[in-house]
Order: structure tokens, then sequence, then C-alpha cells
């Protein structure tokens, strides 16, 4: 290990928890920032943009309208 003395120094029961908290700490900051300042973050965690298409119906004539009144009835 490249830093072995360092245990003798800091107790890896407060050393570890330590390290591992500023990791944790980092990457939600991290996370925080890039979703607060982009606008592709977000969409991406949402899963994306959904497309709806759009169907127009057609102008209903006057003539087909009568045409329904007189089904009806």
């Amino acid at each position: 290990m490249n830093q072995g003395k360092l245990w003798t120094v800091v107790n890896p029961s407060v050393g570890i928890p330590l390290l591992l908290g500023a990791v944790a700490v980092t990457a939600l900051l991290v996370h925080a920032s890039i979703l607060t300042h982009t606008t592709w973050f977000s969409a991406f965690w949402q899963g994306g943009a959904k497309k709806v298409a759009m169907i127009e119906a057609p102008a209903a004539t006057p003539d087909a309208k009568l045409a329904t009144l007189a089904m009806k009835q």
C-alpha cells in the first residue's frame, strides 16, 4: 500500500467512513449542480421527452352533420 503509514496517524474506523462520506457528498454535489445548471440532465432522468403524435379529425361538413342528425332521429 502506497500510503500505509496513514493508518498509524488516523484510526481506520474514523478514516474510512470519512473517506466514503466525502466521496458520497462530492457525487451528490456534482449531480445536483449538473441537474440545476443543464436542461438535458433532468430529461435524461425522466426518460426523455415523449413525443405524442397528434391526429387531426377531418373537418365535418354541414352535409355530414345533417346526415348524422338524421340517423339519430
